[in-house]
């Protein structure tokens, strides 16, 4: 339940081993300690880091509930599992998946499990999330989407396309649940220094993980639908969204 301060007092993070979800955890501690439950991949060597980063930042509880996003028929129990104790104020939606664009989009198997993580498992969440909030009458999901699928490009159109899906399914979620209660928010970020874009040189507007943790939270508290990473980029996917085909095919992007 909120508080008379209106913090959080329980999170949830679906991909308990990002770098943004628990750059967005710890963001949310620094508010108030606060109880974790880590949606996280059975035998990921990173959980029990990721439990000592939240329980450094002042996490009151971090609990650990096994999580498998290709495994769509396991997350109703997933799902129960995490709000078993009691109500969960924020949900976070941060997991992902990518692979070399060139051999995606060339191999059945790898692009249907990019396809799967990035857009089913998405999709198979957040419908049980969002059924539980609508029973609570309250709460937040923030989902984690990409300016990659604003205007799906040739470089990655494997990923750029299952952002895109997640990107219109979320937004429309909180249409749906809006008149419950419930409040939706998408964050469209350019890239950012994680270990997920580490292979690959800094692009123009890159920005740091606790940028866009920042940038979530206070974004959560006002009540926002859409917001981009950084900001500028809203400008820049205005212009590209317009521009003719013939002529984006040309943009070195």
């Amino acid at each position: 339940m909120i508080n008379a301060v209106g913090n959080p007092q329980t999170l949830l993070l679906l991909g308990g081993t990002s770098e943004i979800g628990l750059a967005i955890c710890t963001e949310y501690l620094k508010k108030a300690p606060l109880r974790v439950i880590l949606a996280a991949l059975p035998g990921d060597p990173l959980r029990e880091k990721a439990v000592a980063q939240l329980r450094e930042a002042g996490a009151t509880r971090v609990d650990i509930v096994d999580f498998d996003a290709l495994d769509t028929d396991s997350h109703p129990k997933v799902i129960d599992e995490a709000f078993s104790a009691g109500d969960v104020d924020v949900a976070i939606v941060a997991f992902a998946l990518d692979g070399d664009a060139e051999e995606l989009w060339q191999n059945q198997a790898k692009a249907v499990r990019v396809a799967e993580i990035n857009y089913t498992a998405a999709v198979s969440v957040g419908v049980l999330v969002g059924e539980k909030l609508k029973k609570q009458g309250y709460g937040q999901i923030i989902a984690m989407s990409s300016v990659a699928g604003e205007r799906v490009r040739r470089s990655n159109f494997v990923y750029g396309s299952t952002k895109a899906g997640l990107d219109g399914f979320y937004l429309g979620l909180g249409e749906a649940l809006r008149p419950f209660g419930p409040r939706v928010l998408v964050i469209r970020p350019g890239m950012v220094r994680t270990r997920f874009s580490a292979h690959v040189d800094d692009a123009p507007l890159t920005v740091n993980k606790e940028d866009v943790a920042a940038l979530a939270v206070r974004s959560a508290e006002k009540g926002k639908e859409l917001v981009w990473a950084p900001a500028p980029f809203r400008y820049v996917m205005m212009i590209l969204r317009h521009v003719p085909r013939k002529i984006f095919r040309k943009l070195p992007i």
